[in-house]
């Protein structure tokens, strides 16, 4: 008799079970951790802004929760007020014009990445992500089918992708580009010149472009940020802008982001989230309103603390042998390069990998900072400046002093 052999399935699908772990909230979860335990661990590693939210946005939550309309159900698109506050706050940092209906609240900036893949790539598009990238970045392409093309800029060229990188990079199967500027991981920011380059280069060969702008209020020394629609306005039909308040505002647990897109995008990203999560809290999009409605002297104020903590930073980790770092120019990140260091022996340990130097830094210096395996290639090291300036001159000290132990 033939005996049936039955062979046991994944109780977890394919798709979802070869997601990552999101490196940075890890690190920052196992920093905390560590820290709950009693060890006085410093942590580099959440991109999250050290400061409270402004009274005047919480004023405004607080008021919002008084409502009964905020008990209840909302648009899935967003309040009224608040996409048409979206709109009005484009106009005036970004300088172009869009309608209310072209905008669609997300819960957070992370859900408006995750829909603006989703939206418009089909299984076995190609997706050019410049690296070193945010962590989420390849995992949002490759869930409705998507593969990521790398095009790496290393410390060399100060993490910026050239048009030719890029034009080596496509392929018939190339839909489209991501672009983020100022960027996480690395705080580069493109010239207003390099931004248009690469806008006209996708432009003309129909190349969509996905361009995430949270840090568009963090840049330093003079640098800019440019939006890609501004300097190329014809780029407006086939371009999706991410953003949100969590690093403007420092409301990183308020979870309101946004997606502006072409009217058929939005209808189809809309449709998704009525499936997946339906309205943000009302009480958020409230919150929100009052924060892309208001002035930004508060955000000024946080911008001069990060500009002061990001110089410290640099002078103390480009003073450590064998790390170079090409200045930040943007958000809060600083990403040097730490391949001097790997293949060096440090307290009877020779680590050959970010990951590995990463976790002795951890055990050794109870410092928790991020590998750049999480962004891109090894070899590099990423440290939030979004921290208090006694714990980050604490924190940078110990690695300054572990890795002067190299040999």
């Amino acid at each position: 008799m033939t005996q049936n052999t039955i062979q046991p399935r994944s109780r977890v699908s394919e798709r979802v079970g070869a997601i990552a772990e999101s490196a940075t909230l890890a690190v920052d979860a196992k920093a905390k951790a560590l820290k709950a335990a009693g060890r006085p661990v410093i942590g580099f590693g959440a991109g999250e802004p050290d400061f409270p939210t402004p009274d005047y946005i919480v004023e405004a939550a607080v008021a919002a929760a008084r409502e009964p309309a905020s008990h209840r159900y909302s648009p899935t698109a967003g309040l009224p007020a608040l996409r048409e506050g979206i709109a009005a706050k484009t106009l005036r940092d970004s300088g172009y014009e869009v309608s209310p209906a072209n905008v669609l609240v997300t819960n957070g900036g992370k859900q408006a990445v995750y829909q603006a893949f989703a939206s418009i790539v089909d299984p076995g598009d190609e997706v050019l992500l410049p690296a070193p990238y945010w962590t989420t970045y390849p995992e949002a392409i490759r869930l409705p089918g998507g593969v990521p093309v790398e095009v790496v800029a290393g410390a060399d060229q100060g993490y910026l992708v050239t048009v030719e990188q890029l034009e080596a990079a496509r392929t018939e199967r190339t839909k489209a580009l991501l672009f983020c500027s100022p960027s996480n991981p690395t705080g580069a920011v493109y010239s207003p010149e390099q931004t248009e380059e690469i806008g006209r280069w996708a432009l003309e060969h129909g190349i969509w472009v996905i361009t995430d702008e949270i840090y568009e209020h963090l840049t330093y020394d003079g640098a800019v940020f440019t939006p890609i629609v501004r300097v190329v306005p014809e780029l407006a039909d086939t371009t999706i802008v991410l953003n949100g308040v969590a690093k403007t505002y420092a409301m990183t647990g308020w979870r309101v982001g946004w997606m502006i897109a072409p009217s058929d995008v939005i209808k189809a990203a809309t449709n998704l989230q009525s499936h997946l999560s339906s309205n943000v809290a009302n009480v958020s999009q409230r919150a929100a309103l009052a924060a892309v409605t208001g002035d930004l002297t508060a955000v000024e104020r946080m911008r001069e603390a990060f500009d002061r903590r990001r110089r410290t930073m640099v002078e103390m980790l480009t003073a450590i042998d064998g790390v170079a770092l090409p200045t930040p120019q943007g958000a809060f990140y600083a990403y040097p390069s730490v391949e001097g260091v790997l293949g060096r022996t440090i307290r009877g340990v020779t680590p050959t990998t970010s990951v590995e130097l990463a976790a002795l830094i951890l055990e050794q210096a109870e410092v928790a900072v991020v590998p750049g395996e999480a962004f891109g290639p090894s070899g590099f090291l990423r440290l939030s400046y979004a921290i208090g300036d006694d714990d980050l001159v604490e924190g940078v000290g110990r690695i300054q002093r572990l890795l002067a132990e190299a040999e």
